[in-house]
């Protein structure tokens, strides 16, 4: 059996791994797509190190990221509740729904940080009352808001 190879991936690759990984491959898939295709790399000592400076260079971006989400937390917890103002019809029942753009805007205004919409978890907003609102800041930060929704 041929003896394996020791790549480095320029791009990310489906069931191969991640740029900047380092693979074992078998010699025909290195020489004929991965190599011609300038997918990877022949690992070599000085392009390991290339790498290892790289991932750590993402891992310190990493920890900037989450600090600041933190932070971002404690201001969101600060703010306590956000209001939404919704028109009313019977029995307390509000036209169409909250949406996250509500949401993303009504943090916007109470705290002037800026909150991806696509991280924000409510519930099925239909009537008037108190809900909570689970925002994404960070893969490792969420944050708990709750949203007041009144009559207009």
């Amino acid at each position: 059996m041929a003896k394996r190879v020791q790549l480095v991936l320029n791009q990310d690759i489906s069931k191969l791994g991640k740029s900047g990984d380092l693979v074992d491959v078998a010699p025909g898939y290195a020489r004929n797509y991965l190599l011609p295709q300038k997918l990877a790399t022949h690992a070599t000592p000085g392009i390991l190190k290339q790498v290892e400076r790289r991932r750590e260079q993402e891992r310190q971006r990493q920890l900037e990221l989450r600090e600041q989400a933190l932070v971002q937390k404690e201001a969101l917890e600060k703010v306590g509740s956000l209001t939404i103002a919704k028109q009313v019809g019977e029995n307390e029942a509000i036209f169409g729904t909250v949406t996250t753009q509500e949401v993303a805007e009504a943090i916007q205004a109470a705290t002037n940080q800026e909150v991806d919409r696509r991280g924000i978890t409510i519930p099925d907003i239909n009537h008037l009352g108190t809900y909570k609102a689970e925002i994404k800041l960070h893969s490792e930060v969420t944050a708990q808001v709750d949203i007041q929704v009144v009559a207009s």
